[in-house]
This record gives structure tokens, C-alpha cells and sequence, in this order.
């Protein structure tokens, strides 16, 4: 029998995966602690690690994962900037490419539409029967243009939404598709009224929403991050919002997200400065990497992951291997 560490585990993971693995198949250790090199030996006598975009997956890790007879890095997600790709070796590597392009997509468009008319804020009001208008006015996105990064899989879903809004569509993308109009990344940044990145993080992408950028938008624009964190300069940002180089942003992804993320940190003092006054701004909305989490993405990210352990032990086929 083939047996999986489950790091990271959630309930709602928890659920998808065993609905998906209902005949034992695959004997799956569920563990709640992140892998790392602390944790690294809870893989003992196990054939596959299945991992997350929080995980850290070092050179240092993966020579322990092979000191412990470990065959196989099994990503439950499409990323993978968090796995050391040159200290792999003999390791095999999977990822699941796509679960549900839609999921992300909508997440976009939702902080869009909810930072656009501050639907957040109003929620709040009324909850206290407050139903003043002042503060909430938006505008229509109608007409506007957006310019959206990366038109991969998420990026084009993305682009079908907001064309059904109405909105002028220009992109950025080094491997272009047909039906798109494509400008250079300055001259998106220079012309967008709204933003949406759906890109890669690499050494190419790292802060490519940096200091130069944030100068040269729009001081109405809106920024929306679904992404990596790491694509935007989290410094920059707050310095522009600060000098009010843009009117708002939306991220569902922080850089420096690993030690918050996906955890309750309610009852403690978040030791990131950063992280701290973007929570605390009026016009910064940030959810918790929560894009991806629809019931449809969830079963998608187990079925693909079970099936790519499967498949290498049972056919030694390896159909998403990262390589």
C-alpha cells in the first residue's frame, strides 16, 4: 500500500481527499504542522509527502525526504516557487496545473467589485443601522479599462468576466494568445483603471509591481492580486498608498504570508509590521489565500493529486511532473 504525509492538513482538505480516496488506496497520514526541517521526520516510513504553497521545501528538507526513503513531493496546488527544483534529484515532483480556473477568477472580480462599491463597508453599517451613503460611491466598471497580467488559464477566465461587464481589455503575457490585445507591462500599468495579476512567481516576476510602478498608475487605479505575494513590493505598496498613488487594492496573497496564512492568529500580535498596517487601511482589502476555495476546486485538487501518486506507483507515469 502506498503511503502519503499529509502536511498542512485542513478539515476542508481533509474531506475532498477522503471522499476521493473512499477505498483505502492510498494510507494517508494527516498532520496539521507545515513541513519543514523541524517537521520533516513525521514522513517516516511514508512513499509520498503531499505539500502546500506554505510549505518549505528546501534543499534541506528534500535530502532528509531522501535519507527517510521518501520517492515523491506530491503539490496539492498549481504553484511551486516553495520547492527547491535543483536539490530534487532522484525525488520525484508532482503538481495539480489546474482545478478551477473559475474559482480564482471569480475571487478576482469579487475584491474588484466589492473594493469598487465598498459593499465591505457598507455590510458593516447597517449591521449597525447606519444606512448613510457618504464614502460609498464607485464607479462603474462599464467602459473601463483593465489590464490583466498573465493570460493563462486563470488570467483568461478572468478577461471572459470582465467583458461581460463591458470593460476594454489589455494584457501582458510573454506567451501570447490569439483574441487578446497585448501591450507592454509599463504601458498596462500606465493605462489600466484596474489591475488583476494572474502570473507565475519567478526571478523574471519577483516585485515586478514595484516602486517604478506604483509611479507610473493611475492615482484612481485599483490593484488586485490573486496570484503570489511576492509579485508586488509589499514596502512599495504601502508607500504608495500612503501617497495616495492609487485609490485601493485587493490581495488575496501576502509575500510574507507562510507564518499567518490559513491560521487563526486572533489571539496574538502578528510580528509583521507590513502585514500590520495593510490590515489596518481603509482601502486594502486582504483575504486569507482563499481564492482557490470552492467545493468544486477542492474535489478537483484531490481527485488530480491521488491520481499522480497512483499513476507513478502503479504505471510509473508521471502526467504533471515538475521538472
Amino acid at each position: 500500500m502506498i503511503k502519503m504525509a499529509f502536511f498542512d492538513a485542513k478539515p476542508y482538505e481533509i474531506e475532498a481527499f477522503k471522499k476521493w480516496n473512499s477505498d483505502g488506496e492510498i494510507d494517508i497520514r494527516y498532520m496539521e504542522h507545515k513541513l519543514n526541517a523541524q517537521t520533516v521526520d513525521s514522513a517516516k516510513g511514508c512513499d509520498v509527502v503531499c505539500a502546500f504553497v506554505n510549505d518549505t521545501i528546501d534543499a534541506e528538507v528534500l535530502d532528509e525526504l531522501k535519507k527517510l526513503g521518501v520517492k515523491m513531493v506530491a503539490m496539492r496546488c498549481a504553484g511551486y516557487n516553495n520547492l527547491d527544483l535543483k536539490a530534487l534529484g532522484d525525488l520525484k515532483a508532482v503538481r495539480v496545473p489546474a482545478y478551477s480556473p473559475h474559482a480564482v477568477a471569480e475571487h478576482a472580480m469579487a475584491l474588484l467589485l466589492t473594493l469598487n462599491r465598498k459593499t465591505h463597508k457598507a455590510y458593516n453599517r447597517t449591521r449597525e443601522f447606519n444606512f448613510s451613503l457618504n464614502g460609498l460611491t464607485g464607479v462603474d466598471l462599464y467602459g473601463k479599462t483593465v489590464g490583466v497580467v498573465g493570460t493563462g488559464r486563470i488570467g483568461r477566465m478572468f478577461i471572459d468576466i470582465c467583458r461581460g461587464f463591458g470593460m476594454k481589455v489589455i494584457a501582458y503575457d510573454m506567451y501570447p494568445v490569439e483574441g487578446i490585445d497585448y501591450v507592454d507591462l509599463d504601458t498596462l500599468f500606465r493605462e489600466s483603471d484596474f489591475i488583476s495579476l494572474h502570473c507565475p512567481l519567478t526571478d523574471e516576476t519577483h516585485h515586478m509591481v514595484d516602486e517604478k510602478r506604483f509611479a507610473i498608475m493611475k492615482d484612481s487605479a485599483i490593484l488586485i492580486n490573486t496570484s503570489r505575494g511576492a509579485l508586488v513590493d509589499s514596502v512599495a505598496l504601502v508607500e504608495a498608498l500612503w501617497n495616495k498613488q492609487l485609490r485601493a487594492v485587493g490581495l488575496d496573497v501576502y509575500e510574507e504570508e507562510a507564518n499567518y496564512f490559513f491560521e487563526d492568529c486572533s489571539g496574538e500580535i502578528v510580528d509583521d509590521a507590513t502585514l500590520q498596517l495593510l490590515v489596518s487601511m481603509p482601502n486594502v482589502l486582504l483575504t486569507s489565500h482563499q481564492a482557490f476555495l470552492t467545493e468544486e476546486a477542492l474535489s478537483n485538487i484531490a481527485e488530480t493529486t491521488l491520481n499522480n501518486v497512483k499513476e507513478f506507483f502503479q504505471n510509473n507515469n508521471l502526467v504533471n511532473e515538475i521538472k
